[in-house]
């Protein structure tokens, strides 16, 4: 049996906040119900649309394992032509959607709490009517080998939509973990960047969800926000931890030329709080003050971004650093088969009159190579604090891949113990120049 992650993306926002280069869009609601039927038609024909769109969802019982296909004398070369028609001596062929059932829901976007919650039911309804699961105490669960199992569905929400009626109607569709884009607990941050909500909505939005029975919240907050002084991120954190989510997300603000803010530092001007960013430097620094207090306050590092209590571990997200199959239905959403990667077209109009049509919008996809996802694997792999299996990878891929790292190895960036190699901690905020050394 395949278990799936299934995500939805929703790309409708209140506002545009200063720093994103996000595709979503500010709209009036009467686009919402329009583009749920697009997605729930997606969801019910997603074998056929796939069908046409040439997309063979091919795999093998363990993701994309290459098979030797020729010899020469030195090493086996493996691997899988880049090729739209790879032939049965490449690869294992397999349908992984046969008997398959989703074990993760993730509904982001975007802002997704602003559908009314009836649309939300409603793409939830089409999910379990076509990926399994049975609706129990308000919650659907998986049931395999006798057990009943949870299915984390969670949606991405930001506070000032929450409400007493929402959340209750959230949890009786069968959400039961809430993402919050909190970004800052400092309201001068938030208006610099031009979030609509404010401190105050989120210690508001909060007791709500935890009276409605939501017994998972995850906060996302950001470094490096404009403005943002190491006092005021140390006071993020204490409030963020003094509110108890379960889960937490920490991103190093990335400034982007498509974004507004980005397009305001590259003029050199000063609205948004452009001049105010903190440097490169101090975003490390804010970064290890997280992963310090967040580990005194009882967190477990397992992401290079994320923190989670014992057992509250993103299920979801999980499956992308382990490259665990997926599928995503709505503009812009991603897909993963373990041996293809595909994508919709970003552009909601576009992907709404598609579907309308009997057809899907994709506009990327992708037959990976075994190099390709043997670099995903190292990638990947390093993201999470657990390391990488160099027994495993070695064993599925046929190459030896130690080697790589002797060169990380030797600058102390990373550290290995038997078959495990894991980002050095005090190397973590410097992870994406590990990447590009290990990648050369």
């Amino acid at each position: 049996m395949t278990r799936l992650g299934i995500y939805v993306q929703v790309p409708f926002c209140q506002t545009k906040c200063t720093y994103c280069n996000f595709h979503t869009g500010v709209v009036s609601s009467t686009w919402f119900a329009p583009y749920v039927e697009g997605v729930c038609r997606e969801i019910e024909e997603h074998r056929s649309f796939y069908q046409a769109a040439d997309i063979r969802r091919r795999s093998t019982p363990q993701g994309l394992k290459p098979i030797e296909i020729e010899r020469s004398v030195s090493e086996p070369k493996l691997g899988l032509r880049n090729t739209d028609q790879p032939t049965r001596e490449e690869y294992v062929s397999t349908d992984f959607l046969t008997g398959a059932v989703m074990d993760t829901v993730y509904i982001g976007g975007g802002t997704p709490s602003l559908l009314d919650p009836g649309h939300l039911q409603k793409m939830l309804g089409a999910i379990r009517r076509n990926f399994g699961g049975t609706t129990e105490q308000g919650s659907i669960a998986l049931v395999t080998d006798g057990a009943r199992h949870q299915v984390e569905i969670t949606l991405e929400a930001d506070p000032e939509t929450v409400s007493v009626e929402k959340a209750g109607a959230w949890v009786a569709a069968g959400i039961n973990r809430i993402s919050f884009g909190v970004q800052s607990f400092s309201d001068d941050e938030l208006k610099a960047t031009g979030r609509m909500h404010r401190r105050a909505d989120v210690y508001r939005a909060v007791p709500i969800l935890r009276a409605a029975g939501i017994g998972n919240i995850s906060f996302d907050v950001i470094a490096g926000l404009p403005g943002q002084t190491a006092e005021s991120w140390r006071r993020s954190l204490e409030q963020l931890a003094g509110l108890g989510p379960e889960h937490v997300s920490v991103y190093l603000l990335e400034v982007d030329e498509g974004s507004r803010l980005g397009a305001e530092v590259l003029r050199s001007g000063t609205r948004y709080g452009a001049g105010t960013i903190p440097a490169d430097d101090d975003m490390a620094e804010f970064y290890e003050t997280a992963c310090d207090f967040l580990g005194r306050a009882g967190y477990r590092h397992y992401e290079i971004s994320n923190w989670g209590k014992p057992g509250f571990e993103s299920r979801h997200n999980l499956k992308y650093w382990r490259r665990e199959p997926y599928l995503g239905f709505g503009a812009g959403a991603h897909s993963f088969s373990g041996t293809e990667r595909w994508a919709n077209a970003h552009d909601a109009a576009e992907y709404v009159a598609a579907v309308s049509a009997g057809r899907l919008p994709i506009e990327q996809h992708e037959v990976l190579t075994s190099e390709g996802a043997l670099e995903e694997e190292l990638f990947l792999g390093l993201r999470q604090l657990e390391g990488i299996d160099l027994g495993r990878i070695e064993r599925e891929y046929g190459v030896a891949v130690g080697p790589r790292f002797d060169r990380l190895m030797a600058a102390g960036l990373v550290h290995r113990e038997g078959a495990v190699v894991r980002l050095v901690a005090e190397k973590l905020s410097v992870s994406n120049e590990v990447f590009v050394e290990l990648m050369r």
